[in-house]
């Protein structure tokens, strides 16, 4: 039986917890990103007043909970030596993390990184993958070295991707693909020696976290549907009418063609405030339908329905 140490957060973290438990291993520690992310005191006051998934899942299953600021610090280290694992799984993690840490176990680090290696290094590639209108990503599990996402891989799972998926539904259709992923490649090391496969490097690609929000109507219209797509519920996507930022909902994006040769790009030609929506004109004859539009802004947002019906006139060009 492998003994084993998880670190992470949100929804791939609890699922490699799932995928062990599911593999008959045993998880001697686990290390959320909450301890680095937080101060000790607001930690615990979040913990008492608004427990999050990580927290309950850590409690449910009655996991040892590695105490430390940092998972370079040697107080990390010395709760890792002592409990002597034999394979560390990392499922999203911020710090970049040194050879002193990830060489400790004692078979292997093992990064849980969510795309098709060496393809889309780098962090949230959900964001990348659909911004670009991939059709397909997927999860590579590989050995933990001391570049990004560089190490050999171990397995490799393809995910498709719906024109209908955001960022956050690709995270969940990932993260499930990877519970299955790292529960039979632990069997496997259970069992047996599993060779790497070192990652080709003129295929490689790395995007960083820099991301448009602004929204260029100029752009394709299924370019633009991927860009509001893509970054949710990280963030919005925003577009500007008469200086005010305004933003659509994700899930309520509707291409509609029309000959559209005496209009501007960006001109609204329909709204309805019932709906909150705005209807604009894009290039190749395609018109734009956005509902459940908002102002940007705490208090601006209840005045949307209003703002729509007094101030966006057919027209009005969107910025």
């Amino acid at each position: 039986m492998l003994k084993v140490v998880i670190i992470g957060y949100g929804e791939m973290f609890n699922n490699m917890i799932a995928g062990t438990l599911d593999s008959g291993s045993k998880i001697v520690g686990v290390f959320r990103h909450d301890r680095v992310k937080y101060l000790r005191f607001i930690r615990w006051c979040k913990d008492i007043i608004n427990p999050d998934i990580d927290y309950n899942y850590i409690k449910s299953y009655n996991l040892h909970e590695i105490k430390a600021n940092s998972a370079n610090s040697e107080s990390f280290r010395k709760q890792l030596l002592k409990l002597n694992p034999d394979i560390m799984i990392v499922a999203s993690w911020s710090e970049k993390i040194e050879k002193k840490t990830f060489g400790m176990p004692k078979q292997a680090t093992l990064n849980i990184h969510p795309s098709l290696l060496p393809k889309y290094r780098g962090p949230n590639p959900y964001i990348q993958v659909i911004k670009n209108r991939e059709k397909k990503t997927g999860v590579t599990i590989h050995l933990m070295d001391e570049g990004w996402d560089t190490g050999a891989i171990l397995d490799q799972r393809e995910v498709e991707i719906l024109p209908t998926d955001t960022g956050k539904e690709l995270k969940s259709k990932v993260s499930l693909v990877a519970r299955g992923a790292i529960c039979e490649l632990l069997q496997k090391m259970s069992e047996d020696v599993v060779f790497p496969v070192s990652q080709m490097e003129e295929r490689a690609t790395y995007f960083s976290n820099d991301f448009d929000t602004d929204i260029h109507f100029e752009k394709p219209v299924e370019d633009t549907i991927a860009q509001i797509r893509a970054i949710h519920p990280w963030g919005r996507c925003y577009f500007y009418h008469k200086g005010h930022a305004m933003y659509p909902n994700p899930y309520r994006l509707t291409v509609i063609d029309i000959d559209a040769h005496d209009h501007k790009i960006g001109e609204v030609v329909a709204t309805d405030f019932k709906d909150r929506s705005i209807t604009v004109v894009c290039p190749n004859n395609k018109l734009l339908r956005m509902g459940g539009v908002r102002l940007y802004g705490v208090y601006k947002r209840f005045l949307s329905r209003g703002y729509i019906k007094r101030a966006v006139k057919i027209g009005d060009v969107l910025e």
